[in-house]
């Protein structure tokens, strides 16, 4: 039998170009492998390291068996209660600027929910319900039984149920650029198996750590802007987060189909980004809020969705000059 050594010669070829691309895909696949592996190690090291330079601040007071960390600033004749926005990872932090303002006037309490700031986490599904619950079973162990609730973003739907439940205790509702039940958009599932897989793997320390430091940016001093993305860094997109993220669709569902608002016999004010480009109903939203009030106030403000990083004093100014108008 004779062979066709032209014949052969292709065959090689196959095979050599065959072993370089699984030589090649094996490289890919190991330096990608060695990429995560270095990424989820120095995550891993780092949150130990930093565990010991995080400051505390605060008090934490026992709720469900696990601590809750609020903030008392102030030592007025009123009290405030202040709420943050969903996935605000250092809460009282946040709401520096603004608690520099209000504690001049008022006795401000900044309440750090289960999974955020120096909280702990809790296995407690993170509906409407248990949320409100939890931080009202904190406030009143500081001895709150008479304030206004103030909040940012989702604060606004979880102040609803709130009111609602506690009526005789809240003075009155301060919103900042806060949800409605009726908004649109909030029916979709967030992908928090996504945001899982960015904390457990390490990448989202990277990506805050591309992404820069916004509280620096904003004014914040050096100091306490570390302490912030030490934290960060410790509860973002933790367990507890992530929870919360599966139930705010259910949440919103909830409030909308019970036609959920603030007493009419609330006073109502609100502070309004005016360039949301998101939800372009969104003024008149919240139009119709304080329409419903007998006694409310809307303010358009400048500034993006975290209004107060821009302008604690004209809220706090705001805020001071409505509560002298309705007496209290």
């Amino acid at each position: 039998m004779h062979t066709n050594p032209k014949a052969a010669k292709p065959d090689k070829k196959k095979r050599r170009w065959r072993r370089i691309l699984l030589r090649t895909i094996a490289i890919l696949v190991g330096v990608v492998a060695l990429f995560f592996l270095i990424v989820f190690a120095t995550d891993r090291i780092a949150t130990r390291v930093e565990a010991s330079k995080i400051e505390p601040y605060g008090q934490k007071v026992s709720v469900d068996g696990k601590n809750m960390n609020l903030l008392i600033r102030g030592k007025g004749p009123e009290t405030v209660v202040l709420l943050p926005g969903y996935g605000t990872a250092v809460p009282a932090r946040d709401f520096e600027f603004l608690l520099q303002e209000l504690e001049k006037d008022y006795r401000v309490i900044a309440v750090e929910p289960f999974g955020y700031g120096l909280s702990d986490e809790t296995d407690k599904e993170r509906t409407t319900a248990n949320i409100v619950e939890e931080i009202h079973e904190a406030v009143h162990q500081v001895g709150a039984d008479r304030y206004v609730l103030m909040g940012h973003s989702i604060a606004g739907l979880y102040g609803v149920d709130y009111v609602q439940k506690y009526r005789d205790e809240v003075i009155a509702f301060a919103g900042i650029d806060t949800s409605v039940p009726t908004q649109g958009g909030m029916d979709a599932e967030l992908p928090a198996g996504f945001f899982g897989f960015l904390k457990e793997s390490g990448l989202l320390r990277l990506t805050l750590k591309l992404n820069g430091d916004p509280y620096e940016a904003l004014g914040y001093d050096k100091h306490m802007s570390e302490q912030i993305r030490l934290i960060t860094y410790r509860v973002s997109n933790n367990s507890t987060l992530r929870n919360e993220m599966t139930h705010i669709a259910g949440n919103f569902r909830d409030a909308r189909e019970a036609n959920a608002q603030f007493p009419a016999d609330l006073p109502l004010i609100l502070f309004v980004n005016e360039d949301d480009d998101a939800q372009p109903n969104w003024i008149e939203l919240h139009k119709e809020q304080a329409a419903h009030a007998e006694k409310s106030q809307m303010l358009l403000m400048h500034g993006g969705h975290y209004l107060h990083h821009q302008n604690s004093p004209e809220i706090a100014a705001a805020f001071k000059a409505f509560m002298s108008e309705i007496g209290e």
